[in-house]
Formats: C-alpha cells, sequence, structure tokens
C-alpha cells in the first residue's frame, strides 16, 4: 500500500549566510515574521520596510533520510511559490515555475540534503518580459508574466508582500507495483433520479507487466474493472439519489466515493472523495432584453445572491480550514447563495470547496488572470494549460463548483483600455481564453459550463461590458457617479459592483497603533490603496451628507451608512428587475489585511454595517420601494420556494413623527416571482420633510439568511474599473440595461428602501419592538438627499442587559448603529443600520462585551443627526 510521511520537520530558511527555522508549509514573511527578523507588516507603514524580500533569493533546506521497503520513493509538493529549483545531496532534480501546480520528483534510492532554491519572483518576471516584450496592465508590477498569485503584488486593496515558499504541503511517499495517478470523476444525474458517476482513473507504474484492477464504491453500490496498461473507467449507477441543492433551495446531500488500485487483491492504493449529485446549466439564451445569463440548477432557475472573494490573507499559507469555515460561514450567514472565486488569486485549498459543498454556496472559479494582458508563448503557455489540466481535475468532485470562468477584465481591458493599440498585434491572452481553457475544460470537465471572461457579452458581436448581454462590471458608480446611477440600467447579470468604507474602528486602532485616528492622517492613507480612494470616499458623500471636516469618529460611521446604501441601491433595484437580471455579485466579501476597502468583513474578520444589510438584501423575500417611469411602486421581491401574501401597510410620515395618510392593501407574489404594488398619489412623500413607512405582513417566511447565521455560529460599459482606467467607453452601450425598462427619477438625493430596517416593528405604537411580526419586512423610501431632510434632534433611551442592548426611540431615529468594536474589540453586535420610528425599540445583541454599561453604550451608538 502507498505509503506518504508528511516532509514537515527540520527545515530551515537560508540567505545571505545566515538561516532560520521555517515551518513548511508557509512563506519567507511569515518565516521572518517568527524569527522576530521583520515587523508585521500588516501594522502602520511597516510594509515599505518589507519591499527587500520579494526581491531577494531564499533556499529552505532539511535532511532527507534514507527509506526503503518499496520500489519507488516520491518527493511531492502541493505546491511551490514560485520560480526554484530543487536539488537532493546536491542533485538537481528539477525545476518549477508555477505556484498553481503541484510537482512530483523520483529520489528513489537518495538520501541527504534537500535544498529548495527560489529565485525572486521580480528577477523571473523581468526575464520574461525582456524576452516576450512589454504587456500593458491595470498596476505596473509585473505580475502578468509568471504564474503565481497576481495580488501578492499589490491592489487597490491588497498591501504588495511579494512572497517565496513551500507554500502548501510537500511528503514523500513510497509504492510498489503501482499507484493512482489521476481519478477524474464525471457525476450527473440521469431519468427517475438515477445518480451516475464515472471515474476515469490513470495509474503510474512501476511493473508494466503487473495485472491490475479497480474497485470503487459508492452510495453503497460497487464496481469492478480492469486496467488495460496505464487508464481505465468504472461506472457507478446510484438509485434514488438525493440531489444536492444550492443553500436556500434544498438540502446538501454528500456521497463518499472510494476508489481502491488492486494487484492480485492486494490494495495498492487508494483515492476518497466526496460527490454530490446535481444537474447545472447556464442559460445564456438570446430574448427581447439581449443575451441572459442564468444559472439553472436542477432545473431550478436561480438569482444569484453572490460575493466575490478574494484570497484571506495575502500570506494563503496561513488561512487554516477552521478560518476558511468561519469566512464562508458569514457569507451563508448573510443570505449569500454563490462565492465567486476572483482571477487575481489562486485556486484555494480542498478546504475552501469543502466547506462551500456542505454549506451548499455555489462557487464560480476564475482561473488565475486578472486586469493584464498574458503573453501567449512559452514558458508560459505550457504552463497555463498544465495548471488548468491539474486543477479542473482536482476540483471535479465538488458540488458546490458550477461555473469556470476564464479571466477577470481582460476582454474588456483589451476593448476599452487603450490595450489594442499598444499591443500591436502581440498575444494577450485571448488564446486562454477562447482556445486552451474551453478546450480543457470541455475535454475534462463537460458537466459544468465555462465563460470566456467576467465581464463578457458572449461574443465580439457586443462590447464585452454591454449590461445587455451576459455579465457586466459596474464601476461607474464608484468611479465617478454617484450609486443613484445604478437604477438607470438592468445588466442581465451583474459580477462586480461595490462601494468602499473604512474597516471597524477597532481593526484601524490595532492596525495603526499609538496614530491619532484621522480620515488623512498618515497610516490611515496607508492602508487606503485604491487610487484618489478617500476623494472618491469624500465626492461619493458629500453628494448625500454634510462632510464632516475634523471629526474622524463621524467621518467613520457616515462612510458605513454610505457603503450599505450605495450597495443597497444597486442590489434592491436588480432584484426587483427578475428575472431579466439574474444575479448580483457584491465586491467583495473579506479583505486579506487591515485596509479601508469594498468588503463586507475586514482584515480582522469583523462584520462592517454592510455584511448586515447584506442579510436583508439576500433574504429570500425583500421589500422595496421604487420608481417606475413616472410611479411609485412597491416591489415585493419572493425567491422563496412557497407564496408570500399578505398586508401591506402603507404610511406618509412627516420627520416629526407624525401620520400624514395611511392605508392598507393585500398582497401576493408567487414563489421565485417580483409583484409590483403601485403607491396611490395621496400616499406619495413630498419634499424633505416627509417619507414613506410600507410594512408587509407575511405567512411567518423564513429569513433565509438569519436562519443560516445562526447555524454557521469595475465600470459600466462606459468603460472604466474599479480603479477609474478608462477608455472614454468606445464602443459602449449604456442603454438602460438589457433593455428592460429601468427605474427613472433617479435624483441622487433619493433615499428609496435603503435602510436596513426590514425587521422594524410594522406599528409604530409605543414600546413596541421591532422585529416582532413574523414575517414582517419594511421598507422606507426618503424622496430627498439627506443633506436636505430636516431630521429632529435624536431623542432616544438606552437599556443594558448581559448579552444585548436595547434602545427606544422617542423620536425618528435613523440609521442607528451599535459599533460594539468601541465597547471592547473582541465584542459583536447582531446587527446593523436599523431606523427606528418614534415609541419603537430595538434589542440588539452583543457577545464579547464583558463589562456591560449603559453610559459606555450610549457612547458607541451612532445615527443621523441635523445638518449642521
Amino acid at each position: 500500500m502507498l505509503q506518504a510521511t508528511p516532509l514537515t520537520e527540520g527545515w530551515i530558511l537560508r540567505h545571505e549566510g545566515g538561516e532560520l527555522p521555517a515551518v513548511v508549509p508557509g512563506c519567507v514573511h511569515t518565516d521572518l515574521l517568527a524569527a522576530g527578523a521583520v515587523p508585521d507588516p500588516f501594522l502602520g507603514r511597516n510594509e515599505t520596510d518589507l519591499a527587500w524580500v520579494g526581491r531577494r533569493d531564499w533556499t529552505y533546506e532539511t535532511e532527507l533520510p534514507p527509506v526503503d521497503g518499496h520500489e519507488q520513493t516520491d518527493l511531492v509538493f502541493d505546491g511551490l511559490d514560485t520560480v526554484a529549483e530543487i536539488l537532493l545531496d546536491g542533485q538537481l532534480l528539477g525545476r518549477t515555475r508555477n505556484m498553481h501546480r503541484s510537482y512530483r520528483f523520483d529520489v528513489t534510492g537518495m538520501a541527504g540534503r534537500l535544498a529548495v532554491r527560489f529565485v525572486s519572483a521580480y528577477a523571473e518576471a523581468e526575464a520574461v518580459r525582456g524576452k516576450l516584450g512589454e504587456r500593458p496592465a491595470a498596476y505596473a508590477e509585473p505580475y502578468q508574466y509568471l504564474r503565481k498569485m497576481a495580488c501578492s503584488f499589490g491592489w487597490d486593496w491588497g498591501p504588495t508582500l511579494v512572497t517565496a515558499g513551500i507554500w502548501r504541503p510537500v511528503r514523500i511517499e513510497r509504492w510498489s507495483t503501482a499507484r493512482i495517478a489521476r481519478v477524474r470523476p464525471l457525476v450527473t444525474v440521469g431519468e427517475q433520479g438515477l445518480g451516475v458517476v464515472e471515474l476515469a482513473v490513470e495509474v503510474e507504474r512501476a511493473r508494466v507487466e503487473a495485472p491490475l484492477r479497480v474497485e470503487a464504491s459508492v452510495g453503497g453500490v460497487r464496481a469492478i474493472a480492469s486496467l488495460d496498461g496505464t487508464e481505465g473507467v468504472v461506472r457507478l449507477e446510484v438509485p434514488d439519489v438525493g440531489l444536492w441543492w444550492p443553500r436556500g433551495y434544498g438540502e446538501q446531500p454528500l456521497y463518499d466515493v472510494e476508489l481502491t488500485l488492486l494487484h492480485e487483491g492486494r490494495p495498492l492504493d487508494v483515492w476518497r472523495r466526496r460527490v454530490g449529485f446535481r444537474t447545472v446549466e447556464l442559460d445564456r439564451s438570446a430574448d427581447a432584453h439581449g443575451t441572459g445569463f442564468t444559472l439553472v440548477v436542477n432545473g431550478e432557475r436561480l438569482f444569484a445572491r453572490g460575493v466575490n472573494w478574494i484570497p484571506d490573507d495575502v500570506f494563503p499559507s496561513r488561512i487554516t480550514r477552521e478560518r476558511y469555515r468561519e469566512r464562508l460561514g458569514q457569507a451563508a450567514g448573510a443570505g449569500v447563495d454563490l462565492v465567486r472565486i476572483w482571477g487575481g488569486g489562486i485556486y484555494e485549498s480542498e478546504d475552501f470547496y469543502d466547506a462551500c459543498d456542505e454549506l451548499g454556496l455555489l462557487v464560480w472559479q476564475d482561473f488565475p488572470f486578472a486586469c493584464a494582458a498574458y503573453p501567449e508563448e512559452q514558458p508560459l503557455r505550457g504552463e497555463v494549460e498544465a495548471e488548468a489540466r491539474e486543477n479542473v481535475v482536482r476540483l471535479m468532485p465538488h458540488p458546490s463548483l458550477v461555473l469556470w470562468n476564464g479571466n477577470n477584465e481582460n476582454l474588456w481591458g483589451f476593448r476599452d483600455w487603450g490595450w489594442e493599440a499598444r499591443l500591436a498585434g502581440d498575444s494577450w491572452g485571448e488564446g486562454y481564453y477562447l482556445g486552451v481553457l474551453p478546450r480543457v475544460v470541455a475535454e475534462l470537465d463537460p458537466t459544468r459550463p465555462y465563460t470566456a471572461g467576467s465581464p463578457w457579452s458572449g461574443s465580439w458581436e457586443h462590447h464585452p461590458n454591454d449590461p445587455a448581454h451576459g455579465t457586466h462590471h459596474s464601476w461607474e458608480v464608484w468611479n465617478r457617479e454617484d450609486y443613484a446611477e445604478y437604477r438607470g440600467e438592468v445588466p442581465r447579470f451583474v459580477a462586480e459592483f461595490g462601494w468602499q468604507a473604512p474597516p471597524a474602528y477597532a481593526t484601524l486602532a490595532r492596525a495603526l497603533p499609538g496614530e491619532v485616528l484621522a480620515a488623512d492622517s498618515p497610516g490611515v492613507l496607508h492602508h487606503q490603496k485604491a487610487d484618489d480612494g478617500n476623494g472618491k470616499l469624500r465626492r461619493g458623500l458629500e453628494r448625500h451628507f454634510a462632510f464632516p471636516e475634523g471629526d474622524f469618529d463621524r467621518w467613520h460611521y457616515l462612510m458605513q451608512v454610505n457603503q450599505a446604501r450605495a450597495v443597497a441601491a444597486g442590489i434592491e433595484h436588480w432584484r426587483s428587475h427578475w428575472p431579466v437580471c439574474a444575479g448580483t455579485v457584491v465586491w467583495q466579501l473579506n479583505d486579506c489585511w487591515p485596509v479601508t476597502s469594498w468588503a463586507a468583513i475586514d482584515g480582522d474578520g469583523r462584520e462592517k454595517p454592510l455584511y448586515h444589510e447584506l442579510r436583508r438584501l439576500y433574504a429570500d423575500r425583500l421589500l422595496t420601494v421604487r420608481m417606475r417611469g413616472r410611479k411609485l411602486v412597491l416591489a415585493a421581491v419572493n425567491q422563496a420556494g412557497e407564496p408570500w401574501a399578505g398586508v401591506l401597510r402603507l404610511r406618509r410620515m412627516s420627520v416629526d413623527g407624525k401620520v400624514i395618510d395611511e392605508t392598507e392593501l393585500n398582497f401576493r407574489a408567487a414563489r421565485r416571482t417580483v409583484t409590483d404594488v403601485t403607491v396611490a398619489p395621496e400616499l406619495v412623500p413630498v419634499g424633505p420633510k416627509e417619507f414613506l413607512v410600507a410594512d408587509a405582513g407575511g405567512d411567518g417566511g423564513v429569513d433565509r439568511g438569519a436562519a443560516v447565521g445562526a447555524d454557521t455560529g469595475w465600470g459600466s460599459a462606459a468603460g472604466t474599473d474599479r480603479e477609474g482606467n478608462a477608455g472614454a467607453g468606445r464602443g459602449s452601450d449604456k442603454k438602460a440595461g438589457a433593455g428592460a425598462e429601468a427605474d427613472m427619477g433617479r435624483d441622487p438625493g433619493t433615499e428609496a428602501g435603503t435602510d436596513t430596517a426590514a425587521d422594524a416593528e410594522t406599528g409604530a405604537g409605543a414600546g413596541q419592538d421591532a422585529g416582532t411580526r413574523p414575517g414582517g419586512l419594511r421598507a422606507l423610501y426618503f424622496p430627498s438627499p439627506d443633506r436636505e431632510i430636516p431630521y429632529p434632534r435624536p431623542e432616544f433611551d438606552v437599556a443594558v442587559v448581559p448579552g444585548a442592548v436595547t434602545v427606544t426611540a422617542r423620536t425618528l431615529v435613523r440609521d442607528l448603529l451599535l459599533q460594539a468594536d468601541r465597547l471592547d474589540p473582541a465584542a459583536r453586535a447582531d446587527r446593523g443600520l436599523v431606523t427606528l420610528l418614534p415609541g419603537e425599540r430595538v434589542t440588539i445583541g452583543v457577545s464579547g462585551w464583558k463589562t456591560p454599561d449603559p453610559d459606555a453604550a450610549r457612547s458607541a451608538l451612532y445615527c443621523l443627526e441635523p445638518s449642521r
């Protein structure tokens, strides 16, 4: 039987004659940090002090003892970052140049000093650039010249910390006769619930003539097949399989698959995985609105409620199984059902996909190409195909994986960012996205759809970022326009959009020790990587609020409000246009270090108010107020599997708490549909002193995001990317999305349904608890920008008991927020922004606060105040 021995002990890191103890898996930076040789690059401006690390060569060494008892011994590296030569007792075993591949070397009968010599990634990239010529990119760093995690060279949310090291496990494998080299599982669902697993097996032989067979089992079914040479196929048919569903649509049954390689009845090697039975299609049919982009799982058409995922740490070797589970559990808790692994990162570890399988999170996997023209000549071309073949097969068992995507923004960049003229005919990656990668996926994994890029309209007949065709990245908003402009178009699928905000206060305080925090203090600016990021934050805020000059705490709070409002404006609008729009993927879920960014969860794992807003926005049922043409309507969005029926209570109110007019009416939304209810003219608020409150009673429908949370404890077609890099929108078609009627009345001041008041009490009686009616949702509509609204001076009472803070409003209290981390860095609140009418109260759960105190709680409560 094959024997695998991890090679984790006795490693040292050598550089310029010195040596340090090393941890494998790991990287140079983490070993230097552990030895106290460098400061923490996440703190202050230390990042710049570590720039030298990525420009040096490094060597890892250990002793490889003699081994015997088997016919062959292999040295196996699951990941080397990136350009290295491997020597054993002075003999060269091989060279590597791809972080995204594994490597195997025959070391039979060998022993001695094992050395892995890493060349600076900069040196390799510059050598390749010198050989193949300059290629344009969104950033100055040379990440497109080698197969390495691009964002280790920095991004508009990440530090420049160019790594080297043995970043994934290494082991010794000893075997005789033969071993399993690869198993490619094709999992399908046939007629009448028949589950089919075809295992295409490849073996490596030490003895060519030895007869071999394989035995496989799944779901109580067993099958046997003989191997002719080095390949064979074993087929298993499982009757009445349980279907694997995305979360919120059904269960996630997983089946253990085991395949054993045998010689004369003796087991030689074994392969074990878990699979799930489900079908997946990508409907890209042309229709009256353009070209669709709708995921269909088990025949059910989905509105994808997604987030973009970046590496959760700039040093990926530090991400544990538990950390993956925590972060993805947070995603599920926010109502997310799709996670896009962005193309500037990595193919994640098995731990990531295992968690998604269990949580019912669909995975959209980018191939690792982002924001650059990539040469297609050798040595890169062969590496790209080898990497794709390995990872497609590696990830095939996971039912959560539903889509392969060729790249991030490179097709768009070629057309819209001035690349085409600069390239002057040089290769730039098109041959990968429209040639190599779809060929590999079609050959190896025909059960999953492939799309050439994001954004991508499906062909060069349309602008790559045309909102009417395929996927769309919406970055004019943020870079130049107010978030009200989201309501001006209805893309078929919004794969990127977002708005920045700083991390939690405690995260900033930890990352910037000793600094007097200010919006423009040195450390805060260093931890803002976007081009003119703070300028865009300010301009975006000033469209709605008076800028709080010199008041960091107010600045910090208002930026959180603006981020949540911006994302809500987009999601509410696009969800209300289902099925024309079939998904939103927020940029972004997570951060890789403490930074001002688009993330909903900051670099220390703290949830921003945006996170809690996503719980409302991505719940099965959403109530939102919209302008349809010249009419004000309530859209009842019902993504649940059951009808939603109940009573709508509409109140036209003044900011001083008086009810000007009100009515009640019945509504009904069928499953997976949107129902519009026109607001009567007499209930439409007029001027800055009035607003509309819409409360929907219900039939007890489950808030899908909250339920799971309890269990799991760039631009538009106008041509700018997230940084605002522009090509003046050549060939763009900035029409109202996809030919659907976009929402008009996009006054930047219109604040429609963007408050996390989804759980607020439907009645305004004194002392009523917010969120007491089962299935009740609330939407608010303010026709004027906040800076014009004469909000009353907020008055509220605060009561504290262990584990909770209760706030009772005596006036209108808009966008109330308890910043629990100001109470204690370990404290967490269970909700974000909430608006209370006079007499309403809300109880906010607080964990990790050891010394509850009403005065401290009041000091950590923020809300909107009258303009000064």
